[in-house]
């Protein structure tokens, strides 16, 4: 059988390095994370998202002028153009919210000042404002979509803040904010996941940031990337108490159905952002006098460790933070975007600036020597 190359193909790409990037880089063995140099412990304890994203697009943390330079062009961005708001508007109320966002910043290439622009500065202010669009765009169709008239972004917010506020017409308590930011700070990125891949492949054909994005936002809806943390929350609503949690997880073992929110494709330890969300599901669980939830992820993580030894990821943790915060099951991927986007154009502005069109083999495992036969001959 012909190979196109001189090794066995890797299904998935598993084990394959596909790129160099001085992005981000995961530790599988030692349950590292780093972000441009920095542990992402380090990140998640003293940084800011709007921090995280500057240093993911710059390379370096700002100094003091350039973040509040980057914030005030965050903030200015945040508004969306009436032909956004109309193709949102014109979404129907029961869209999947992935779907919206996916459309909407499709659209906004429409009317982005850059448009025509492929220059390294153009494409820097793209992703700048699509950074912080994203989060107007899944508060803006969450609010129709409940009958509810849209806010504008509100002054003196924080992105974290400002997103809950936009969704709910509240402005969220400090701890709320916090632990949103720092979970926008963890899902920032994580080197060639899925959905970077996609939008690496795409920018490798000199498409400009916001068709990369859009790709992007579609790999992430898949049910295999980022539909994890809500599979979670179902889970745990099925099970409904502490107490029904070791049996219905050894249940569903033996009945060898998947268990969401364990094991990844590359940490062979715990994943270094579960650390976090744990320690702050826990702790907002018990302020909003919801720590079942937690009680019942404590015994799950027991459980699959004991069992399967398998550790829990950034999904399993999230799901319960995100249902104590009230944010609603099918926004925890549309909030992963708002996060991941940072990731998402900081690569592209990485391939655009040293690019090659990505472009691998297959190996062929199909028919040979076949011949083409009349349609009256072929019976």
């Amino acid at each position: 059988m012909p190979t196109a190359i001189d090794h066995p193909a890797s299904r998935g790409l598993e084990g394959i390095v596909a790129n160099e990037s001085s992005i981000c880089y995961v530790f599988g063995e030692e349950g590292r994370l780093i972000y441009r140099g920095y542990d992402i412990n380090d990140m998640a304890d003293h940084s800011t998202f709007e921090e995280t994203a500057y240093l993911l697009l710059n390379g370096d943390l700002p100094t003091r002028a350039q973040l509040k330079q980057f914030v005030a062009e965050l903030k200015t961005s945040q508004r969306l153009h009436r032909v956004v708001q109309r193709v949102i508007r014109d979404a129907p109320l029961d869209a999947n919210p992935m779907d919206v966002l996916r459309t909407g910043v499709s659209a906004s290439v429409f009317v982005d000042p850059d448009r025509d622009n492929d220059g390294r500065d153009a494409e820097y202010r793209k992703a700048v404002r699509l950074i912080a669009e994203l989060p107007t765009m899944v508060a803006m169709f969450h609010r129709l979509r409940n009958g509810q008239k849209p806010l504008a972004p509100r002054r003196g917010l924080s992105l974290a803040a400002n997103f809950l506020y936009m969704c709910t017409g509240e402005v969220p308590a400090k701890d709320v904010e916090h632990a949103l930011d720092v979970a926008l700070i963890l899902h920032a990125d994580h080197e060639l996941n899925a959905s970077t891949f996609a939008a690496r492949v795409i920018a490798a054909t000199l498409a400009d940031v916001h068709g990369a994005v859009t790709g992007a936002i579609a790999a992430l809806a898949g049910p295999l990337h980022g539909g994890a943390n809500a599979a979670v929350m179902k889970m745990l609503l099925d099970i409904r108490t502490p107490a029904a949690a070791e049996g219905w997880i050894q249940d569903a073992l033996a009945k060898k159905r998947k268990i969401s929110g364990f094991g990844h494709r590359v940490y062979r330890t715990e994943d270094p952002r579960a650390a976090h969300l744990r320690r702050m599901s826990e702790d907002l669980g018990r302020q909003a006098g919801q720590a079942e939830w937690f009680a019942m992820q404590r015994v799950i993580e027991d459980v699959m460790k004991r069992e399967k030894g398998l550790y829990c990821n950034v999904d399993f943790y999230s799901a319960s933070l995100y249902y104590v915060m009230g944010i609603p099951l099918d926004l925890y991927t549309p909030i992963f975007a708002v996060s991941r986007v940072s990731g998402w154009c900081a690569h592209v502005l990485e391939q655009h600036a040293d690019n090659r069109l990505i472009r691998p083999r297959a190996e062929y495992v199909g028919h040979m020597g076949r011949r083409w036969v009349p349609v009256r001959k072929r019976g």
